[in-house]
C-alpha cells in the first residue's frame, strides 16, 4: 500500500491542509469530509425491513423473521466506497446518514420536522422522506413499535412518575443490544459460525428436548444472519473490483483491488493481517448496529490486544510499517465519526442530544493472565486519538497498579489539551467489580471493560442493559411534598406523612427509603415487562452469534442467551441528595435553625426572601466533596439505600439490577423537573453529574473531592463517573503531568472507578457561549463523552461552565 504523504495548499479547493488534523492527506481528507458533511435521515433500512415484514410476518418465527430481514438488508443496502477509503462500510447509504428503525421507535411527520429544524444536533430530512414516512411507515409500523406497544401498556402510576421527570426509559426507542467485542472474531469467520450453528442444529433432540423446535428456529435465525454478514463482504469486494476496473488512477486502482481481496477474506473467514483484523471488526460493528439501535454501539473492547498479534508479526515480516497501521487506524476513526446515533425525540433528547454513538475504546487494559496490556498498539491508538480529535470513537485507558508510568503520563498529556479524550478507569476495580458481580476471575480478567460511558461488563459475554437514569433528589423532594410534583402538578408519589411532623431526621430518612422503594419497585416493574416484549418479540440472532453462549444454548442474546446477564439502573444527583439530607440533619434536627415547614416554603419560593437561610444552607452547612465525614456520611447511607432498595432485584431473562451513577446529559433534564432543593441549588437548575459534588460546594481542591467520592463502596456498583475541571494554567508543564499523574493513582488507589478531565478555563467557556461562530472546533467533556460545545443546548453550556475550577 501507498501512504498518500502531506502537501501544502490544494489549488482546487483552496484548503490549507497542513492545518487539517490527519498524519496523511488520506485521513486528512476523509477527516475533513467527515466533519463538514451533516448528518441526515436515511429510509432505506426502514423501507426493506418493511418489505420483508409484509411478505414473511405470521409465516415463519420471530426469529426467522428478524434473521431474513438481516439477509434481505445486506442483499439490498445501498454499498458506499468512497475516494481514499481503505476501511469500508456505513450504517447508512453515506457518512452521517443515519437510518431509522422503525421496529423500535416509529417517527411521526413532527418528529422529522423537529429533527429537520433543530437547532442542535439536527438531521436533514427531505421532503420524500417524510412522504415516505407518511405513506409507508407509519400506516405499517405505529401500532407495530415496541415503544407504542409499552406505553400502551405500562400503568399510569409508571406513566406519571415517567412524565414527572423521576426517571426515564432507555428501551423506548432503542434495543438491549449494549455490549462489546471481546477477540472470537480474529480467530473466527462467519462460516466458521455457521458451521457452529449446524452442528447445534444437528444436536437437537426433536423426541425428548420440549425446546426442540424452538432452538431450531433461534438457530436458523442465527445462520441466516452469518448469510447476510457474508453477502455484505461478497458485494463489497465485487464493488471494489467494478471501481478498479474503471479507474485511471494506477496508485488507487491497486488499492481498490486490495480492498476487493480483503473482503474476498472477511467477514467469511478469520482475518490474517492487521487490516483484515480492523474490517473484520467494522462490518461487525455494522452488522450489529444495522441489526438493531442499541445506541451505545458495539464497542472494539480492548482493541489494542485484539491487533497486537497481527500488528508484531506483520512488523517483524516486514508487510506492515508502523504508519501504514496508524493510517489504517486513523480510517477507522474516521468510520466511527460518520455514523451519528439514531435521532431520538421527546424526553429521549434530553436526556442524550448528541451525535455521539457512545463506542468506546479500552486501551491498556490488564490482559487475561493479569499482567499489564500496554503495547506499541496501545500508544498507536494514544496517537491517533490525538491527532484525529474527532468525537467519535470515545477513548479510555485503563490504569492498574502495573500500568507503566510513562504510557499514564502520555495518556495526561492528551487530557490535558483540553478537550476531554482519554478517560481514565481503574482497571484492578473493574475486575473486582465483575468478581462481586459474580463473574470468573478468567471472564473478569480476560474481557473486564467499560462500554458506552463507565458501565462495566464482560465483552462478548454478557448482555448487559442500561435501563433508564433514576432522579435520586427528586425521590426527596416527593418526600417533602407528600407525593405531590410541581413540575406536572399531579400527584405522582406516595404520600410518606407530613415532614413537619417528623421529630427527628431517622425518620425523615426512613420516608425517603419507603418512597424510594415506591419509586423503585414500579420502575423494575416496568424494566420486566419491556424486557419480556423484548424476549418475545425482537430476537438479536447477529448479537447472538457473536456473544458466549447463545450458540451453544440456542437461545438469543435478549432472552438470557449469554453467559452473564444484568439490567443497569443509572442513578442520577448524589451531590444534591446528598447535602439536601446534610441541610436537614443539621440544620433542621440536630441545630434546630430551621423549621422544616420554613425549609419547605423556602424550596417552593425558590429562597426568594430567604436570604439568611440560602447562605446558612449554602455556605455554612457540611458539602459532599470536601473531605467531610459529616456530609460524606449521609453519602454512604443513600448509596447504601440504593444498594438495599435498587440494585439485586430479578429480571425476566435471568440478570440482576445493579445500580450505576452516570447522568449522560440527563442530569440537566431532571434538573428542570425540579423545584429549589434544601441544599440551595436553585430551581430548574441541572444537578450535578455522576457522582460530581454539587456545583460551587466543593471548596476544599480535587484531594478532598476524590476523597469524599472514595468512601461510597464503588465496587460494589456498575461504574461511578467523576469529572474534574481544571484551568490549563494548572496542568501546565511536567508538574501539572505528575500532579494529573498523582490524582489519578490516588483516586484509584482508594478504589475509584473512573475520572475523567475538562482542562479549560471559565472565561473561554462564557466567551464561547457568546460568541460561538468563534468556537467551531471547541470540545469539552459532557459526561462519559465528549461533544462541540456548540452542539450543547445553554443549559447544559451553563452547567459544564458551573463546574468547579480545580487546583492542584
Amino acid at each position: 500500500m501507498t501512504t498518500a504523504t502531506i502537501t501544502p495548499t490544494d489549488t482546487t479547493t483552496g484548503i490549507d491542509w497542513s492545518e487539517k488534523r490527519g498524519s496523511t492527506m488520506r485521513t486528512k481528507r476523509l477527516r475533513e469530509q467527515s466533519e463538514t458533511t451533516h448528518p441526515s435521515i436515511s429510509l432505506e433500512r426502514a423501507l426493506i425491513e418493511t418489505d420483508v415484514y409484509k411478505q414473511y410476518e405470521g409465516k415463519v418465527p420471530t426469529p426467522v423473521l428478524r434473521g431474513l430481514f438481516f439477509k434481505t438488508l445486506m442483499e439490498r443496502r445501498t454499498l458506499y466506497l468512497g475516494d481514499d477509503e481503505l476501511i469500508v462500510g456505513e450504517k447508512g447509504v453515506g457518512p452521517q446518514s443515519s437510518p431509522t428503525f422503525p421496529e423500535l421507535c416509529c417517527h411521526s411527520l413532527q418528529d422529522f420536522d423537529n429533527m429537520n429544524n433543530r437547532e442542535h444536533v439536527s438531521f436533514s430530512v427531505t421532503e420524500e422522506q417524510k412522504e415516505i414516512q407518511r405513506d409507508v411507515i407509519i400506516p405499517f409500523w405505529k401500532d407495530r413499535a415496541t415503544m407504542t406497544k409499552m406505553m400502551n401498556a405500562l400503568p399510569e402510576e409508571w406513566h406519571l412518575l415517567f412524565e414527572g421527570g423521576m426517571f426515564t426509559e432507555f428501551m423506548a426507542q432503542r434495543g438491549p443490544g449494549h455490549t462489546v467485542a471481546d477477540g472470537k472474531i480474529y480467530h473466527t469467520g462467519y462460516a466458521d459460525f455457521m458451521k457452529r450453528i449446524d452442528d447445534e442444529l444437528a444436536k437437537i433432540d426433536y423426541n425428548n428436548d420440549m425446546e426442540a423446535e424452538h432452538k431450531e428456529n433461534e438457530l436458523k435465525g442465527m445462520r441466516l444472519v452469518c448469510e447476510g454478514m457474508i453477502i455484505l463482504g461478497r458485494r463489497y469486494a465485487a464493488l471494489a473490483r467494478e471501481k478498479a476496473a474503471e479507474c485511471d488512477d494506477p496508485v488507487r486502482r491497486e488499492e481498490l483491488e486490495q480492498i476487493a481481496e480483503v473482503c474476498d477474506r472477511v467477514p467469511a473467514h478469520a482475518p490474517r493481517t492487521f487490516r483484515e483484523a480492523i474490517q473484520m471488526y467494522w462490518f461487525t460493528h455494522i452488522g450489529v448496529t444495522s441489526e438493531m439501535n442499541n445506541w451505545d454501539s458495539y464497542s472494539p473492547g480492548k482493541f489494542d490486544q485484539h491487533l497486537e498479534p497481527f500488528y508484531n508479526r506483520e512488523i517483524a515480516a516486514g508487510t506492515l510499517t508502523r504508519e501504514q497501521a496508524r493510517e489504517y487506524l486513523e480510517c477507522l476513526w474516521v468510520k466511527f465519526n460518520n455514523q451519528p446515533a439514531p435521532p431520538k425525540v421527546g424526553i429521549t433528547l434530553k436526556e442524550s442530544a448528541t451525535y455521539t454513538d457512545f463506542c468506546n475504546f479500552n486501551t491498556g487494559a490488564l490482559r487475561p493472565d493479569g499482567t499489564c496490556g500496554v503495547s506499541d498498539v496501545s500508544y498507536l491508538i494514544l496517537e491517533v486519538m490525538d491527532e484525529m480529535k474527532l468525537l467519535q470513537p470515545s477513548s479510555n485507558v485503563q490504569i492498574s497498579r502495573k500500568t507503566p508510568e510513562h504510557f499514564l503520563h502520555e495518556a495526561v498529556k492528551i487530557s490535558r489539551k483540553g478537550w476531554g479524550q482519554p478517560a481514565f478507569y481503574n482497571s484492578d476495580a473493574i475486575i473486582q467489580e465483575l468478581l462481586n458481580m459474580g463473574k470468573s476471575l478468567d471472564d473478569a480478567r480476560e474481557s473486564g471493560i467499560a462500554s458506552g460511558c463507565v458501565e462495566t461488563g464482560t465483552a462478548g459475554k454478557e448482555a448487559y442493559v442500561l435501563t433508564g437514569y433514576l432522579n435520586v433528589p427528586k425521590v426527596l423532594e416527593l418526600v417533602m411534598y407528600r407525593g405531590y410534583d410541581h413540575y406536572t402538578g399531579k400527584q405522582i408519589g406516595i404520600d410518606c406523612g407530613d415532614p413537619r411532623d417528623f421529630t427527628s431526621f431517622d425518620e425523615l430518612y426512613a420516608a425517603f427509603e419507603k418512597e424510594l422503594k415506591y419509586v423503585a419497585d414500579i420502575k423494575v416493574a416496568g424494566n420486566n415487562f419491556i424486557e419480556r416484549l423484548f424476549m418475545d418479540t425482537m430476537p438479536v440472532p447477529l448479537l447472538s452469534v457473536i456473544t458466549d453462549d447463545c450458540i451453544a444454548k440456542a437461545k438469543d442474546y435478549n432472552c438470557g442467551g449469554a453467559r452473564y446477564n444484568t439490567s443497569y439502573i443509572q442513578c442520577v444527583g448524589m451531590g444534591t441528595v446528598t447535602d439536601s439530607l446534610t441541610v436537614f440533619k443539621k440544620q433542621v434536627f440536630e441545630d434546630k435553625r430551621f423549621t422544616m415547614d420554613e425549609v419547605l416554603a423556602a424550596c417552593e419560593a425558590d429562597f426568594k426572601g430567604y436570604d439568611d437561610m440560602f447562605d446558612q444552607v449554602f455556605n455554612h452547612t457540611p458539602k459532599y466533596g470536601n473531605d467531610d465525614d459529616y456530609a460524606d456520611d449521609v453519602l454512604r447511607e443513600v448509596s447504601g439505600s440504593l444498594q438495599k432498595i435498587v440494585a439485586g432485584r430479578p429480571t425476566p431473562k435471568g440478570s440482576k439490577t445493579i445500580v450505576e451513577f452516570l447522568p449522560t446529559t440527563c442530569h440537566v433534564y431532571f434538573g428542570q423537573t425540579m423545584i429549589a432543593s434544601p441544599n440551595g441549588r436553585h430551581e430548574h437548575i441541572a444537578l450535578p453529574d455522576g457522582i460530581a459534588p454539587e456545583k460551587g460546594a466543593d471548596v476544599n481542591g480535587p484531594t478532598a473531592v476524590i476523597r469524599s467520592a472514595a468512601k461510597m463502596d464503588q465496587l460494589k456498583t456498575g461504574g461511578a463517573l467523576l469529572n474534574q475541571k481544571f484551568t490549563p494554567q494548572v496542568v501546565a508543564g511536567k508538574k501539572g503531568i505528575l500532579g494529573m499523574s498523582a490524582l489519578i493513582r490516588s483516586y484509584f488507589a482508594m478504589d475509584g472507578h473512573h475520572i475523567q478531565f475538562n482542562v479549560i478555563d471559565r472565561a473561554t467557556l462564557i466567551d464561547a457561549q457568546k460568541h460561538p461562530e468563534q468556537y467551531k472546533d471547541l470540545i469539552v467533556r459532557v459526561a462519559g463523552y465528549s461533544d462541540y460545545f456548540n452542539n450543547l443546548d445553554k443549559a447544559l453550556q451553563d452547567e459544564i461552565i458551573a463546574r468547579t475550577e480545580q487546583s492542584l
